[in-house]
C-alpha cells in the first residue's frame, strides 16, 4: 500500500519545481503560475469532505485504486498541454482530488494496519514519512528532468505515470481493512467529545494552516526572490529549495513520537515556533536576497513542517473515535491546505502590497498563533488515548 502512496503525493507535488519552467518557456506571470499552484487546493479540500464517508463505503484499496487513475490522468493532462492554462489548472485540481485520496484514506488505512501495542504516533509519523518522501523524491526527479532532460514539459509527467501504474501491481496484494459497507452517507458526524474540544482548537486549528502555508513560502516565494541571483539554474534551484524542504521536513518525522514525549505532548508548540522563525527568515529574505539565507529559510520551514503535519494526526487520533477517525483527518487536512493558496495571494496582492510588507505581516500572524498555541496548553487541555463519545 506505501507505494501507492508515493505515488499520489509523486503526482502531488511534481509541478511545484517546475514553475520557473513554465515562466521561462511559457511565458506565464508570477500571478498566473502561483495560481495553477493555488489549483490544486481546489481539489484538495472538497476532496478532503468527500473521500472519508467514500471509502467507509466502498472500502479502502477501491478508493486508493481510483486515486491512482484520478493522479494518471491529470499528468496526462498536465503533459498534452503545457500552453493551456485552463487545461493545466483542470490537471492540477485532479493531482489535488488524488492526494486528498492518499491523505485521508492512506493515512486511515495505515492506521489500521499498525499493530495496537505500537508507541503513540508510529502510524501517524509512517503515513507522513511515506506522503513527503513522496512530495520531496517527486519534486526532485520531475525538476530535474526538466532541467537538464529533453521534454522538459513532458518527460516529467511521463515518469510519473509509469510509476502509477507500477503502484497499481503492487496494490493488488495489499490487505484491505474495512470491506465495503452501507458508509454514514456523504457526510459525516464530526462534532468533537467535549473533553478534546480545547486541543482541537488550541493545538490543531491555529497550527494546521501553516504547514503548507510556509512550504509554500519555501519553494515558491522564496525562489522568486532569488530570481535574478540564479539565473541559468533557476528550475535547478527552485528544485533544491523544495528538496531541501520536504527532506528536512521527512527527517525529523521520526523523532517526533520521543519529540512529543519529552515535552508533555506539546510537539505541536515546538512545530508552530519553529515555523514562525522560518516565516521570519522569508520576510528577511525579501530585503537581503541571499542564496545561502533561502537555504536556511527552506531547512527550517521543512522541520517545522515535518513536526507540525504529525503532530496534528497525533493530535487527530487522540480526539477522534474510530469511526470519525476518516472524517476528522480530512478536516485536518483541509486546514492545513488552505494555507497552500497563500503564494497565489501573495502574488496577485503584488500590485498594492510588495512581498516586504505581507512578509512581515505574515511574520507577525505566525508568532501570534504560536503564542495563542501556548497560552491554550497553559489553560488545560489534558490528554488522553482515543476519544469515546461522551
Amino acid at each position: 500500500m506505501a507505494p501507492a502512496l508515493f505515488a499520489l503525493a509523486w503526482g502531488g507535488n511534481q509541478f511545484t519545481p517546475l514553475l520557473a519552467m513554465y515562466r521561462d518557456l511559457e511565458g506565464y506571470g508570477a500571478a498566473t503560475v502561483n495560481l495553477l499552484l493555488a489549483m490544486y487546493v481546489v481539489g484538495l479540500v472538497p476532496g478532503f469532505q468527500l473521500v472519508g464517508p467514500l471509502c467507509n463505503r466502498f472500502g479502502r484499496s477501491t478508493c486508493v485504486r481510483a486515486g491512482l487513475v484520478v493522479s494518471a490522468l491529470s499528468s496526462v493532462l498536465l503533459a498534452l498541454a503545457p500552453g493551456q492554462p485552463a487545461v493545466l489548472a483542470l490537471g492540477r485540481l485532479l493531482a489535488g482530488f488524488a492526494v486528498a485520496v492518499a491523505m485521508v484514506v492512506g493515512t486511515t488505512w495505515v492506521d489500521e494496519l499498525t499493530d495496537d501495542a505500537a508507541p503513540t504516533g508510529t502510524a501517524a509519523r509512517r503515513a507522513a514519512t511515506t506522503l513527503t518522501l513522496g512530495f520531496g523524491i517527486g519534486a526532485g526527479v520531475a525538476g530535474c528532468l526538466s532541467q537538464w532532460a529533453p521534454w522538459p514539459r513532458v518527460l516529467p509527467y511521463l515518469g510519473h505515470v509509469l510509476l502509477v501504474v507500477a503502484a497499481a501491481v503492487v496494490l493488488r496484494g495489499a490487505r484491505e481493512t474495512a470491506p465495503p459497507g452501507p458508509g454514514p452517507g456523504r457526510w459525516v458526524d464530526l462534532r468533537l467529545p467535549r473533553c478534546h474540544r480545547h486541543r482541537f482548537l488550541w493545538l490543531v486549528l491555529p497550527t494546521a494552516p501553516w504547514v503548507f502555508a510556509s512550504a509554500g513560502l519555501a519553494y515558491a516565494i522564496v525562489p522568486e526572490l532569488v530570481r535574478e541571483e540564479t539565473d541559468g539554474l533557476r528550475v535547478a534551484f527552485a528544485t533544491l529549495l523544495t528538496v531541501l524542504t520536504l527532506g528536512s521536513g521527512a527527517v525529523v518525522q521520526r523523532w517526533v513520537p520521543a519529540l512529543g514525549r519529552v515535552t508533555g505532548h506539546r510537539e505541536a508548540l515546538v512545530g508552530i515556533s519553529t515555523m514562525a522563525v522560518g516565516v521570519v527568515l522569508v520576510a528577511v529574505e525579501v530585503h537581503v536576497r541571499s542564496v545561502p539565507l533561502a537555504v536556511v529559510a527552506a531547512l527550517v520551514l521543512g522541520s517545522a513542517y515535518g513536526i507540525t503535519i504529525v503532530a496534528g494526526l497525533v493530535e487527530v487520533r487522540r480526539i477522534a473515535a474510530e469511526e470519525e477517525l476518516p472524517g476528522l483527518t480530512g478536516v485536518f487536512y483541509a486546514l492545513t491546505y488552505v494555507g497552500f493558496a497563500l503564494p497565489a495571494v501573495l502574488a496577485a496582492l503584488l500590485p498594492l502590497v510588495g512581498y516586504g510588507t505581507s512578509t512581515a505581516v505574515l511574520a507577525a500572524c505566525c508568532v501570534a498563533c504560536a503564542l495563542a498555541t501556548a497560552r491554550g496548553l497553559a489553560a488545560g487541555g489534558a490528554v488522553s488515548s482515543r476519544a469515546t463519545r461522551p
